[in-house]
C-alpha cells in the first residue's frame, strides 16, 4: 500500500470569523473535499455568521447556515501548514515554520448580499489557485 502524503492544512483567520474566513473555508472544503484539512477562526469572533455571507454562498450551492464563528487559538495555528489572514493584523500569533499569506479583501460586515458577491467571487478565485498549489488533483 503506497504511503499517502499528509494532507496540507489551512487556517483562515479574520477578526470576527463571520464573513471572509467563513467563505474561504467553505470554498476550500467544497472544492478540495478531503484533500485539504480546513479550519477558520477569528481573533474576536462574532455571535453569528453574517447573514449576507450565508445568502451569497447559498447562491453558489454552498450551505454554511449551521457554521458558528470560532475563537482563534494558538493550537489551531500550530496545527496548520498555511495560515491565511484577512485583516486580523497583529492579533494572529506567528510561529516559525508556518507559511503566512495575507489576503487583502473588503470586510463584508454590515454589507448587503450585493456587496458580498464580488468578495465571494474573489475568495473563490484565490481558493482555486491555492488548491492548485497545495493539493492538485493527481
Amino acid at each position: 500500500m503506497p504511503d499517502t502524503p499528509p494532507r496540507p492544512s489551512v487556517l483562515f483567520v479574520c477578526v470576527h470569523n463571520a464573513g471572509r474566513s467563513q467563505m474561504a473555508a467553505a470554498f476550500l472544503t467544497h472544492l478540495a473535499g478531503d484533500r485539504v484539512q480546513v479550519r477558520s477562526a477569528g481573533s474576536a469572533p462574532a455571535d453569528t455568521v453574517n447573514p449576507a455571507v450565508v445568502e451569497a454562498l447559498a447562491e453558489v450551492g454552498i450551505d454554511i447556515a449551521a457554521e458558528v464563528p470560532k475563537i482563534l487559538t494558538a493550537q489551531a495555528v500550530q496545527a496548520s501548514d498555511v495560515v491565511i489572514t484577512m485583516g486580523c493584523g497583529d492579533t494572529c500569533p506567528v510561529f516559525p515554520g508556518k507559511r503566512y499569506l495575507d489576503w487583502q479583501l473588503p470586510d463584508p460586515a454590515g454589507q448587503g448580499v450585493d456587496a458580498v458577491r464580488p468578495i465571494r467571487d474573489e475568495i473563490e478565485r484565490r481558493v482555486r489557485a491555492l488548491i492548485g498549489e497545495l493539493a492538485p488533483e493527481g
